[in-house]
């Protein structure tokens, strides 16, 4: 029996969201994703309020009008039962902490140092917060070359959702100003994400987003 259908309200070129897209295709699974433009106050609305007080996305709804958000959340919902997330309780364990170190020592870095880059103005007061990003940042990324100089993937013997959770920002890591080229153990697991079956690419950013990151 195939899932059921699910919905998932999203803005396509952030990662967060993007990460439900890519395990959804790579499932198979039947969805309809609904465009949410977060960046210009879409999340605010009364009616996206009512289903998800947090205000942010990706927002995930079942068929029976259940709510899910967070998106390493989603993530393990959506693989629960698959090769995606590991059975053995320590295995899974072990994904799961890699999926708080993506939210916690990872994200709120390199997603937000891309977002400063590309979503605010030249002259925003936040563009002084991006040399801290960017140390933190670089912190986060030397303790994945290290792990990964050992193995192959972050979920465990193979690919999953924690591989899938840290690609997410860490893919687009230049868009925030950082040189994976530094980094040649994670170059090499990007490539081996990208060949796994249904991969799709993350949208690329809208014109006036990509002449702030040039001019960044």
């Amino acid at each position: 029996m195939s899932p059921d259908p699910v919905t998932v309200h999203g803005m396509s070129t952030s990662g967060n969201c993007h990460k439900v897209r890519l395990l959804l295709e790579q499932q198979g699974r039947p969805y309809t994703w609904i465009e949410v433009d977060s960046a210009h106050g879409g999340t605010r609305t009364p009616e996206y309020l009512a289903k998800n007080p947090n205000g942010k996305v990706p927002m995930l709804e079942r068929a029976d009008g259940a709510i899910l958000v967070e998106s390493n959340a989603i993530l393990c919902w959506l693989a629960e039962g698959s090769t995606y997330l590991p059975a053995d309780a320590w295995q899974r364990a072990q994904a799961l902490s890699w999926l708080f170190f993506e939210q916690y020592s990872h994200e709120p870095y390199i997603a937000v140092a891309r977002f400063i880059r590309g979503w605010t103005p030249l002259d925003s007061r936040r563009r002084a917060d991006l040399p801290r990003l960017h140390e933190r940042g670089m912190q986060a990324l030397a303790v994945m070359e290290k792990y990964l100089a050992q193995a192959a993937w972050f979920t465990g013997p193979a690919y999953g959702v924690a591989d899938i959770a840290l690609f997410a920002y860490t893919h687009c890591a230049g868009e925030g100003g950082f040189d994976l080229a530094a980094f040649p153990h994670i170059t090499d697991w990007l490539a081996r994400v990208r060949a796994q079956p249904g991969f799709v690419p993350m949208p690329g950013v809208s014109d006036d987003v990509a002449v702030r990151l040039a001019s960044s």
